[in-house]
């Protein structure tokens, strides 16, 4: 028996125009834009729920002008959130300012902080106006259906059993670890990046205030986020590096922390273990081909970025948007040729490498240095020390930031709804 096949045969069948396989960003945006142009689409997500902590909870200016494209945005803004304008750090003890989003000429010059699971909970929550869209929790995508070389949709893993969803066009949304670019054999081109992160929260009091975002030391780098009642920590370590880590201790680590924040000297206890501290693998890559007969691939799926400018979440958003564009009238008359499902990679490519090359050029220009150590001080990058000196060239860092390259705007048309 080939290991990509499920042992049980299915259990049951249905069929739809469109199958996207997972529930995140990319998967949920477009689930909800198609499913607003009238369009009969299924989206699967793997887990019963969207509760996973240290995801991508950045919602960059580009991404809250497509909710007020969408008019959502009013009760977007109503969740709780925290709002970043200015991006301050210390570099070897000196003061430096990164960016200065209130400098943008945009509706939104703020990157809203929330909880990635209550930004999909309120897409799930508005769509459920459109009864073309459905969304199933608890559905796993483990296999690809085919009709001779075209993708003909997936099988998948319920809690009832395994079931097969024939789709007209199946939309890998499933991340960087897809299941479904594996099985259509994609071919990846791996660009690298020098680092790991570990993710952690440190309690926070009222009283505890700081507008510094990055902080970087010889070997040593963490970046911080007020999230209101707690701090989320990014600790940088060199690629491959986690287990060194452990070897030294818990307690190494924490120095370490208090050590380049003492803000958070309080608030460390709560990290009691290292099952307190998450590992994120970084790694920059991208699919060289986006498409097969009847399948395309979409954010992380086909794009995995490092997160520096903690821009995945938005990039995924452009994704879906685009797609929804170049698409959503074609599947109204069945599934789109191929010609016409890579005209997505054709109008996503250049933004992703762009901004792919940017984070490539923050890591091998301030991160990899910062991470080698030594002892002589770490000195300010000449770029970062202008833009600190010069106001004006904020907006420069911000934008890239904030709007990023060629930023999309909804242009799908909303179908009429009983």
């Amino acid at each position: 028996m080939d290991a990509a096949t499920p042992p049980q045969s299915p259990l049951r069948s249905m069929k739809v125009r469109c199958c996207i396989v997972g529930g995140g960003p990319a998967g949920m945006m477009l689930g909800y834009l198609l499913g607003r142009a009238g369009i009969d689409v299924l989206v699967l997500e793997k887990h019963a729920d969207f509760f996973r902590d240290f995801r991508g909870d950045t919602v960059h200016p580009s991404t809250l002008q497509v909710m007020d494209e969408l008019g959502l945005i009013d009760g977007f803004l109503k969740l709780p959130h925290q709002r970043l304008q200015t991006m301050d750090g210390l570099i070897g003890g000196t003061r430096v300012r990164i960016a200065d989003l209130s400098r943008l000429h945009t509706k939104y010059p703020f990157i809203a902080f929330m909880p990635q699971w209550d930004f999909l909970n309120f897409l799930r929550e508005a769509g459920k106006r459109f009864a073309s869209l459905k969304v199933l929790m608890n559905t796993e995508a483990v296999d690809l259906i085919r009709h001779g070389e075209i993708i003909a949709g997936v099988r998948a893993k319920t809690g009832d059993g395994i079931v097969d969803i024939e789709a007209d066009l199946t939309i890998a949304c499933d991340g960087r670890h897809s299941t479904v670019r594996e099985r259509a054999g994609f071919s990846v081109e791996e660009i690298g990046a020098p680092m790991d992160v570990l993710w952690f929260r440190v309690g926070r009091t009222p009283g505890e205030t700081e507008n510094l975002f990055a902080r970087v030391e010889p070997g040593k780098m963490m970046v911080t986020f007020d999230r209101g009642d707690y701090w989320q920590c990014a600790y940088v370590i060199a690629k491959g590096q986690y287990d060194a880590v452990k070897a030294r201790g818990l307690q190494a680590l924490l120095d370490d922390v208090v050590r380049m924040a003492p803000i958070l000297k309080h608030g460390v206890a709560d990290v009691k273990s290292f099952d307190d501290v998450k590992l994120l693998t970084v790694a920059i890559n991208r699919l060289k081909r986006w498409t097969r007969p009847g399948l395309l691939c979409i954010g992380d799926a086909a794009h995995a970025m490092s997160p520096v400018g903690g821009v995945g979440v938005n990039l995924a958003v452009q994704d879906a948007v685009a797609t929804a564009n170049l698409l959503a009238d074609k599947l109204t008359r069945g599934c789109p040729t191929e010609d016409e499902l890579d005209a997505i990679r054709r109008r996503r490519a250049f933004p992703v490498k762009m901004t792919q090359a940017m984070q490539v050029v923050v890591q091998n220009n301030i991160i990899s240095g910062a991470l080698k150590g030594g002892d002589r001080p770490l000195k300010v990058p000449l770029i970062v020390r202008l833009i600190t000196a010069l106001p004006w060239l904020q907006s420069i860092p911000a934008r890239f930031i904030a709007i990023g390259v060629r930023p999309e705007h909804v242009h799908s048309t909303a179908a009429r709804q009983s």
